[in-house]
């Protein structure tokens, strides 16, 4: 059986220059930065954070983190099991509201999430944020071109990713492609050879085997347990 870390909602508290290990959970979530911060590095890119800010988790989203100086605390709100938040950053005003609210009533806590949520932009601030922003957007782009059109060897940049991500470029576009194929699989009814045509696998069989690796679960075996009953959908 597939390992997945667990997350629950709830607080949690990271010593000065604590780190995690890259790591995936098989649910949504919503990190609320209480106090201190962090960086984090994940199937979204790459963010650095401090108090109010938000971070928003697919199921399936894999990250590590590296905390600054100084104690962190951040509450973890846990969303719908297969929801895909539109967004990936954002603040809120009233983070310490927020967590007390949803110690007594998570529901109630997540409307007032949404209510307060204002998203960040997010601007890449070195190549290795540059590469993971533009293989979300393109998970079929070739790294060989990306890194001649930027003056790297593609092993400078298979090393410098990977120092940052703790996972290769190729690995990052792999699972990114993984994930959209995913979230169209238990998102509508299109045949599942469409949906490996668009989303860039080579065939059904390439996509299934890359499901399988992501979530311990072949497509089949999604669409017989999730009759489309849960849409993705934004989480803001």
């Amino acid at each position: 059986m597939m390992h997945f870390a667990q997350i629950t909602t709830g607080r949690e508290t990271w010593d000065a220059r604590a780190s995690v290990g890259r790591h995936r959970h098989d649910q949504a979530y919503v990190a609320i930065v209480l106090s201190g911060g962090y960086e984090e590095c994940g199937s979204r890119g790459r963010f650095r954070v401090g108090p109010g800010d938000v971070l928003l988790h697919g199921a399936f989203d894999a990250h590590l983190n590296r905390f600054k100086t100084g104690e962190t605390r951040i509450f973890n709100l846990v969303l719908q099991p297969l929801e895909r938040p539109a967004v990936s950053a954002g603040r809120v005003a009233d983070a310490d509201g927020i967590a007390a609210l949803a110690e007594r009533d998570p529901a109630a806590a997540a409307i007032q999430l949404r209510e307060q949520f204002t998203r960040a932009t997010h601007a890449p601030t070195d190549w290795p944020d540059l590469l993971a922003t533009e293989l979300l957007k393109n998970p079929r782009m070739r790294l060989g071109v990306w890194a001649s059109a930027h003056g790297l060897t593609i092993e400078s940049v298979s090393r410098g990713f990977g120092k940052v991500f703790g996972v290769t470029p190729a690995a990052f576009r792999a699972q990114a492609r993984a994930q959209n194929a995913f979230f169209e699989i238990v998102g509508n009814r299109s045949p599942l050879a469409a949906i490996a045509a668009q989303t860039g696998f080579a065939d059904q069989a390439h996509m299934s085997r890359a499901t399988r690796t992501l979530t311990g679960r072949t497509p089949t075996e999604w669409r017989t347990s999730n009759p489309f009953k849960t849409r993705t959908r934004a989480a803001t």
